[in-house]
């Protein structure tokens, strides 16, 4: 199990790495959209490091998941700001007055998060969003059983093999659809960016940054 302290530990470490993709982040997304995705990941993560940071000792993992959704999608306006903290606040709700976490909690919260993305942005696998990384990587968290490094490293594969999938797929929400055919070819930049921070989490857990 992992404390409030702990989680806000790594998590911050893992998302103070994540600035340095934000020109990746924006040329993937340039392709397919306005290019203001690198902008998004880099404002909202910086936004979630400094409030879970402010948080008081006492703070349960709920109150660090609603620090985060508030933070992140207020940080820049963009569709993938408010689903994604949408999706933080959502899974807030399901944590308040905890104040450790296990595989169940971080399965719990990753569903949360994908069940309102689906409600907000009407949107589904296979649609060429961050869901297509996202919920099969919850698959593969759910059937892991060995430690929690082992499991991650699983569902780092998994959504990366999922992101060079989406590659092939014609985008189907948001700016990227109406480019249509030209889609095609292109990764998802949501997509590209959760595998950005399901790597630097990894890493966060290993001390490495």
């Amino acid at each position: 199990m992992t404390t409030t302290k702990q989680l806000i530990d790594v998590v911050s470490r893992a998302l103070s790495a994540l600035p340095a993709h934000a020109d990746e982040l924006r040329d993937l997304d340039a392709a397919l959209g306005d290019g203001d995705l690198g902008i998004t990941v880099r404002a909202g993560t910086e936004a979630v490091v400094k409030a879970i940071g402010l948080l008081p000792e006492e703070a349960s993992v709920g109150d660090v998941l609603l620090a985060a959704g508030k933070a992140f999608s207020t940080a820049n306006p963009s569709t993938f700001a408010a689903l994604v903290g949408g999706g933080l606040l959502a899974a807030a709700k399901t944590m308040q007055g905890k104040n450790e976490i296990g595989r169940d909690d971080a399965l719990g919260i990753g569903r949360a998060v994908a069940a309102r993305i689906i409600e907000r942005g009407k949107s589904n696998i296979g649609d060429k969003t961050v869901l297509d990384a996202l919920v099969p990587s919850l698959d593969v968290l759910e059937q892991s059983q060995g430690s929690a490094t082992d499991a991650l490293d699983a569902m780092i594969a998994t959504a990366g093999e999922r992101v060079a999938e989406t590659a092939k797929m014609q985008s189907q929400k948001g700016r990227a659809a109406w480019v249509q055919e030209r889609s095609i070819g292109h990764p998802d930049p949501g997509a590209t960016a959760y595998v950005r921070f399901l790597e630097a989490l990894r890493r966060a857990v290993d001390g490495s940054v």
